[in-house]
């Protein structure tokens, strides 16, 4: 049986279930290095959320994983020397892969062994970058020459959409090296049950939302690079006295957005949600919306869709030009606006006039999401020895 390391930095909800699931198809043998360390495991400080998170999903079950020791003095994935394990090489070694497949470079110990492995396994890679983001003439000429030397060392790249293939491409990638591997969620946690509807319309009740009003979703950090004030601001210069807006979760924004949406009844705050909840917090709403002026790419879209819900996002967010489209007959399930453009925002609302307009491009989302699952990554992966 073919043997992959997987290098990555800590548990995390979008990625140990394909561990799992990888595990469970016995096609391939994997070790998971978990290069943060035992650290990775304590409850950790969100600056976006503001506040201690600790997800209240099983991360660490079904699959084989190592903590390597971690000798950063400011350990954590926020720089590129948070990540300093000196036992790595060794380590990987030890275990004789076939492949080692890293996610993400921008870490000290991740670079050292695309470096030191190179030539010697074959290394693939994974991540989520793309070319949305506006960066000065220079510095976009400094980012492409250290680009092309990296992915120079990269035996196969895993795309995980349109922004993210043309990102590899501009760093000298060629298609050899591309592979189609999917961004996903777990599709089938997200879809609707009967249960989690009960609690929605719960839910819905307690914020005096009436059955037939149309509701619109933010959920996420309440942070600048996500734009819930442009949110907020776009609703309220409709006026739709039958709609709705609700927006989910915590950060250092709170009290401003608070404040903005104070004289209007039909803004509604919820708090930060785990994800045990989060596959009813999409059922309150008819449509979910990502403002963001920078997203790589937009998972929260991908579960928005698993739960049957209209998307809307921005022009800067990656996902959007691969999972908002039309179907056969000219049915679109969502709506893609110009960036911090707010009346580019309000006409994609305006698009959505009803619940039942809602209902149908939600179900388009689902059949279009079926195609982006965990299910396609673990087979790309098996299928690329």
């Amino acid at each position: 049986m073919k043997k992959l390391a997987i290098i990555t930095t800590h548990p995390i909800q979008y990625y140990a279930p394909i561990f799992k699931l990888l595990a469970e198809r016995k096609n391939i043998e994997i070790c998971v290095f978990y290069t943060w360390g035992k650290e990775a495991l304590k409850d950790k400080f969100d600056e976006g959320f503001g506040q201690k998170i600790e997800w209240d999903i099983p991360l660490l079950e079904g699959y084989t994983h190592v903590f390597l020791e971690n000798k950063a003095i400011d350990k954590g994935s926020h720089h590129f020397k948070g990540i300093d394990n000196p036992t790595i090489i060794q380590e990987i070694k030890n275990y004789n892969p076939n492949a080692i497949l890293v996610f993400g470079w921008s870490y000290k110990s991740h670079l050292k062994v695309i470096r030191y492995f190179n030539s010697k396994i074959p290394i693939w890679f994974r991540g989520d970058s793309h070319l949305l983001t506006q960066i000065s003439f220079p510095k976009k000429v400094a980012r492409q020459i250290f680009l092309t030397w990296l992915y120079s060392h990269i035996n196969k790249a895993f795309f995980v959409g349109t922004n993210n293939k043309n990102y590899y491409k501009q760093a000298a990638l060629n298609d050899k090296k591309l592979i189609f591997a999917p961004h996903a969620i777990d599709n089938s946690r997200f879809a609707p049950t009967q249960e989690n509807q009960k609690q929605a319309e719960q839910w819905r009740k307690e914020l005096g939302i009436k059955e037939e009003e149309l509701v619109w979703l933010f959920a996420g950090k309440f942070e600048t690079v996500k734009q819930p004030q442009l949110l907020i601001q776009a609703f309220t210069e409709r006026k739709k006295e039958d709609e709705h807006l609700i927006l989910v979760g915590n950060g250092h924004l709170e009290s401003e957005l608070k404040k903005q949406a104070k004289q209007n009844t039909t803004i509604h705050f919820l708090p930060f949600q785990n994800q045990s909840k989060m596959p009813s917090v999409y059922l309150l709403a008819d449509v979910f919306l990502l403002t963001s002026v920078s997203e790589t790419w937009g998972l929260a879209i991908n579960e928005a869709m698993a739960a049957k819900k209209a998307v809307i996002a921005s022009t800067k967010v990656g996902c959007a030009v691969d999972l908002i489209q039309s179907n056969q007959e000219n049915k679109t399930n969502g709506f893609v606006f110009q960036s911090e453009n707010i009346q580019s925002l309000k006409e994609a609302m305006n698009k959505i006039k009803s619940q039942k307009e809602a209902k149908e491009m939600g179900e388009i989302s689902h059949q279009i999401i079926q195609n982006w699952s965990f299910e396609k990554i673990a087979e790309t992966l098996e299928n690329s020895f």
